[in-house]
């Protein structure tokens, strides 16, 4: 039997669809040229975010997303962001959550890894 991701990864520039369930920003900053209308957010967690620091190192740069992953992850760790990391499990255990992000390339961004701690912690507990 095959189960529907409950975790899944958009841009916040694309229009709501009846699958995106609760739709969440997950960008530490708000994206360039949206109006808060537009965007149709349920929720927007900057705090959980991967830093300025670790963000500014990436650039977006394909050959740097594994490393990046690895360090988000590690700053994904971090108690402060604990608190919204299992708000967000308890979401997607009840319904349909799409992490949003302003990123191009989602199959590189920190909303797909957020999205994959997500979808393999979620399983236990």
């Amino acid at each position: 039997m095959s189960r529907q991701p409950r975790v899944r990864v958009g841009r916040v520039y694309d229009d709501r669809t009846v699958e995106d369930g609760t739709r969440v920003l997950v960008d530490r900053l708000w994206p360039r040229g949206l109006s808060k209308d537009r965007a149709d957010l349920d929720e927007w967690h900057k705090e959980i975010a991967p830093s300025s620091e670790l963000r500014t190192w990436y650039g977006h740069d394909p050959d740097r997303f594994a490393e990046f992953a690895r360090r988000y992850r590690k700053e994904l760790d971090d108690p402060g962001r604990a608190e919204v990391l299992e708000q967000l499990r308890r979401s997607a255990r009840k319904h349909p959550v799409t992490l949003l992000t302003a990123t191009r390339d989602t199959e590189i961004s920190g909303a797909l890894v957020l999205a994959d701690v997500l979808d393999v912690d979620g399983g236990a507990g």
